[in-house]
């Protein structure tokens, strides 16, 4: 098959998973607009923020060094065994010191009273860490379809928890008070039913990958884990960064703005408004699982160059066409939250820009995890999170989360600026970079003309912002003859 079919279809069936998942997850987000005040939501976005942050330090680069050894015939079979025995061990240390430290970490997250949030989320974490490795697993084995159902049984528990405790319950206690739905609900548990829900389709991963589990042939090698550990480190500063980027403002903003109750709403409209920008984060997410075991196995081949440079202008093109398909049509879009949080849809560019820049970082950090020079990768990542903390702290308190947003903008692009031109001197390849400025200076300027579209009717305003995304699939289509390369890929088949 060809790789490049090989790559969009196994993209396609990670992105469904994400996709699917996240749109149940987005149907949410209404949801708690309306049910929580923003305080209430600034909570949940904060300490998500923390979650998603200790995460990658639980998992401390692990999945990239599993896919690295997994291919090297000498480590084949012992690297999954090794490196799920590790993250296991420090998982329950974690859980351990959550414990021990319990009442300080809950006061330093604004939650001392309900130092509860702390114990689910630290039980949520530890699963998610342990599951972690057997999801690279399937990934590595190239089996996307079981990576799927999983996760989607995850997302369909998860969804099914939350609309039962924050709606039937209470839709039921109202209409039917003697029927005694106080005695599996709490309506003084409010958010906390959202980490609840998170815990009992974490715990449900574990037991979903139970039988992969068993079929490993356990084995450890203390050797193999320093290797696994040199090659991973750097990894793991590189997301540790990334996360600093992405969700460094969230944990911030409560401690930068001076009134505590304006700098949890901010927060969560913040948040909010963040998450309009997931079709993005999804589309990012999908390449992302099907790009990394791919670039690693197609390494030796001749032709992986053309191939990388190929599938990085590809990558722009669809980013590009999700830039302009959600600001175009953001009328429809923004119902996803409660007309209270629509006055920070202005961030929703900057958010979209950001995580497609940072999509195009990725994609050119295989210069750097090809050539085992991954400090490289610590290095820039070390870099754009001193930026985007700088930025915030400098920006945050004098005009709210748009100095979030502009910060994770400016720390984007000057990470892929960077990485582009240190993969010319390392590991050289000819991206068409021509071509890709030109169809991000397009799509700038069609949304440029976009916002000079004023049409009191938003369904007359968003069919007159049509024709703009069909001159820029006009102008792709011709540059890159699209019907003669979907002619030649399909009779390769």
């Amino acid at each position: 098959m060809n790789p490049l079919k090989k790559l969009a279809g196994e993209t396609a069936v990670y992105g469904v998973s994400s996709i699917l998942g996240r749109l149940l997850n987005w149907l949410l987000v209404p949801l708690y607009t309306i049910l929580f005040v923003q305080e209430e939501y600034g909570i949940v976005t904060n300490l998500m923020a923390y979650v998603a942050m200790a995460l990658v330090i639980l998992t401390y680069g692990l999945e990239t060094g599993y896919f690295r050894f997994a291919n090297d015939e000498a480590y084949r079979k012992k690297v999954f065994s090794t490196s799920f025995f590790s993250v296991t061990t420090t998982s329950l240390l974690f859980l351990l010191s959550i414990f021990i430290f319990l009442d300080p970490i809950s006061s330093f997250l604004n939650v001392a009273d309900r130092s509860n949030f702390i114990i689910l989320l630290a039980l949520t974490l530890a699963l998610d860490a342990i599951t972690s490795l057997p999801f690279a697993q399937l990934r590595q084995q190239n089996r996307p379809m079981r990576y799927a159902f999983i996760k989607l049984s995850n997302i369909g528990i998860n969804l099914g928890l939350n609309l039962f405790f924050l709606l039937l319950c209470p839709k039921l206690n109202t209409l039917f008070p003697d029927l005694g739905v106080t005695r599996i609900w709490n309506p003084e548990i409010g958010i906390g039913y959202i980490f609840i829900a998170m815990f009992v389709a974490s715990l449900f991963n574990l037991f979903l990958l139970l039988p992969d589990l068993i079929k490993i042939k356990w084995q450890f090698d203390m050797a193999l884990l320093r290797k696994v550990l040199k090659y991973a480190s750097p990894i793991l500063v590189v997301s540790i960064a990334a996360q600093i980027n992405l969700n460094v403002d969230k944990m911030l903003m409560p401690k930068l703005i001076s009134d505590a109750s304006e700098a949890l709403s901010q927060t969560g409209i913040y948040g909010a408004n963040f998450k309009l920008a997931v079709i993005m984060t999804l589309f990012i997410q999908a390449f992302r699982f099907a790009f990394e075991p791919f670039f690693f196995s197609q390494n030796k081949d001749e032709s992986s160059k053309k191939l990388y440079a190929d599938v990085l202008k590809y990558f722009v093109i669809f980013g590009l066409l999700i830039f302009m398909g959600v600001m175009f049509y953001l009328d429809i879009v923004k119902i996803l939250i409660a007309p209270e949080y629509h006055e920070g849809l202005g961030i929703v560019p900057y958010v979209l820009l950001a995580n497609f820049f940072l999509g195009i970082f990725f994609s050119l950090s295989l210069w750097y995890k090809l050539t085992d020079k991954t400090r490289f990768g610590a290095y820039l990542a070390i870099g754009g999170a001193a930026i985007t903390l700088a930025l915030n702290i400098i920006l945050v308190p004098r005009i709210g989360y748009y100095g979030s947003a502009i910060a994770i903008l400016v720390c984007s692009v000057l990470m892929t600026s960077a990485s582009y031109f240190l993969g010319r001197k390392h590991y050289p390849i000819e991206y068409d970079i021509k071509r890709i400025t030109l169809y991000f200076g397009l799509a700038m300027l069609l949304y440029f003309l976009s916002t000079y579209i004023q049409i009191d009717n938003h369904w007359l305003k968003m069919l007159a912002k049509t024709p703009l995304i069909i001159v820029f699939l006009v102008v792709v289509f011709q540059k890159e003859k699209l019907w003669y390369v979907i002619r030649r890929i399909k009779n390769k088949v």
